[in-house]
């Protein structure tokens, strides 16, 4: 996979794109572990009339409506069911950290890894890959499709700086946009802020914050984990990212 996703950037414009097809695919494959959420920006559903407010649900509600009518009895409300819009259950915002050189191993785990928050949240995800700024790949409220920002993911190339602080602002204000009850952020950085403020503070305001971290550069990533109250996981390479992402949530 590391060296299809390099081919996904050669010169030859056919190999190119084969590559990236094929990679893609591999990706896609790779991150659908787990338990997805189905649930859109809102559905209809059914609850208990005692425990939320809506309108009756006269389907689910017609055995206790027909045998109190027969008893000439009122009904009671926990016997009746209700109508009513839900919200997902779960918005992820994935920061990919870009800063320093992007290989073919690196491209290929930020791609596995869009691709498995694409599969958890499937209505409500966000990519921004970021370094001395950030690069919305796919915001909150936008309907581009996974295999889309895998292949921007593939495609790019790495910077120089790592404003932390400025990434994690940009993941508050992603999930900000969104009506879910879970919101989650997903980091994957050695976390070694280079520009901008202290992170920390940022980290703190978030939700639920995630630190996903490579296996042999992790000391740092695990210290600021630590220091801010995230979750924290290391991998190896891009089929470890399944499973890092199923346990940090």
């Amino acid at each position: 996979m590391a060296l299809l996703a390099e081919m996904a950037a050669a010169s030859d414009p056919v190999l190119a794109a084969l590559a990236a097809r094929l990679a893609g695919r591999l990706v896609l494959d790779l991150a659908r572990v787990g338990p997805t959420d189905r649930r859109g920006i809102g559905r209809i559903d059914s609850s208990p009339a005692d425990r939320t407010d809506g309108d009756i649900d006269l389907d689910a509600s017609l055995d206790a409506l027909v045998q109190a009518r027969g008893g000439r009895a009122a009904v009671e409300v926990d016997e009746l069911r209700v109508r009513h819009w839900t919200r997902p259950t779960m918005a992820i915002t994935l920061l990919v950290d870009r800063s320093g050189s992007m290989s073919g191993g690196r491209l290929a785990t930020a791609a596995v890894a869009a691709a498995a928050c694409s599969w958890r949240a499937p209505a409500d995800w966000s990519v921004l890959a970021f370094a001395d700024r950030q690069l919305a790949l796919k915001s909150q409220d936008d309907t581009r499709t996974t295999a889309n920002v895998v292949g921007d993911l593939l495609r790019l190339r790495g910077q120089g700086t790592t404003d932390l602080d400025g990434a994690l602002v940009a993941a508050a204000r992603q999930l900000e946009r969104s009506r879910a009850k879970r919101r989650v952020t997903i980091l994957m950085s050695d976390c070694r802020a280079t520009a901008g403020v202290d992170p920390l503070r940022a980290a703190r305001r978030l939700d639920e914050l995630c630190v996903i971290a490579p296996v042999d550069d992790a000391d740092d990533a695990a210290e600021f984990a630590r220091a801010c109250g995230a979750r924290f996981a290391t991998i190896g390479g891009a089929a470890d990212i399944p499973g890092a992402v199923l346990s940090v949530l």
